[in-house]
């Protein structure tokens, strides 16, 4: 019984695309302009956010944050893509998106929003500071799949909190990771809800299958390696925040296997968290 409401959810999702505060064709073609390669000219992508007007205060608010101390105030679209980079405009946009879905349903009481997208961002993080020695094309797509791969958690639990509520009993009860709990429940877990709405968005593979794999990367057809990546920043941020993992934890071997000292690698993404950004999904607020 439980199966065929994960099945009836599976087919809603695609719907959700009507609930970013934008069009998903803009998301796309702005997604585009800032991909790695892009040769889109700034005036361009500057154009394709002047579009929306929500966009465009958020972007400038953003630019104009204390984190980049700049002398002068950014008053225009043009300026604000030089100042914050192509990246940081592609995920604030998405995490627009989220922070906005976040808003228009309730959430369970045991949910922490704020914790929840602390760990988006630090996830990103991580996932942007191991793409380069975990053989990862590429890291700035990283960052972005990790501020988006827990976003089927987020919809889980404002769409269906009665199975939300079930879940997190049971990962609880028999003291097993999150996602386990949701496979034995419903026989489906986040990273595939998550990456179902991205592709609803219109997103590429390249973002939507890292997500969607980020529990299982040795299962991916596609995009291992940025799966794997995904996965073992995932661990490692979950760790520091809970540092009860065993000294075989699978994400300790995957650094063994890539010869990366544990020590060495946990230092380095603790100096990146602490020199952290603003909070993205703060900006979009």
């Amino acid at each position: 019984m439980n199966h065929e409401r994960g099945q009836s959810f599976l087919l809603e999702l695609p719907t959700l695309r009507l609930e970013l505060p934008f069009s998903p064709i803009l998301l796309n073609k702005l997604f585009f302009q800032t991909g790695d390669g892009s040769m889109a000219p700034l005036d361009d992508i500057a154009e394709t956010i002047a579009k929306d007007q929500g966009l465009t205060a958020k972007v400038l608010t953003m630019a104009n944050s204390a984190f980049y101390g700049l002398q002068s105030e950014v008053r225009t679209v043009n300026r604000a893509v030089t100042v914050l980079g192509l990246n940081e405009i592609r995920t604030l946009i998405l995490a627009l998106g989220v922070r906005h879905i976040a808003t228009l349903h309730p959430l369970p009481g045991t949910f922490d929003i704020s914790s929840y997208f602390e760990h988006q961002l630090a996830v990103g993080l991580a996932a942007k500071e191991l793409a380069p020695v975990l053989g990862a094309p590429d890291a700035d797509n990283l960052f972005t799949a990790g501020v988006l791969h827990d976003l089927g958690k987020l919809l889980t639990a404002q769409h269906r909190p009665a199975d939300w509520k079930d879940i997190e009993t049971l990962a609880k009860t028999d003291v097993i990771p999150f996602h386990l709990a949701e496979d034995r429940h419903w026989g489906l877990d986040h990273g595939l809800i998550g990456s179902m709405v991205l592709k609803a968005w219109n997103l590429p593979s390249e973002l939507t299958e890292p997500v969607n794999w980020h529990h299982a990367p040795t299962h991916a057809p596609d995009h291992r390696r940025a799966a794997l990546t995904l996965c073992t920043a995932d661990a490692i941020i979950h760790f520091l925040t809970n540092p009860v993992a065993p000294a075989t934890a699978p994400w300790q071997n995957v650094l063994a296997k890539f010869r990366l000292s544990i020590d060495d690698t946990l230092e380095s993404i603790q100096t990146v968290l602490a020199s952290r950004p603003p909070n993205l999904f703060a900006a979009a607020a």
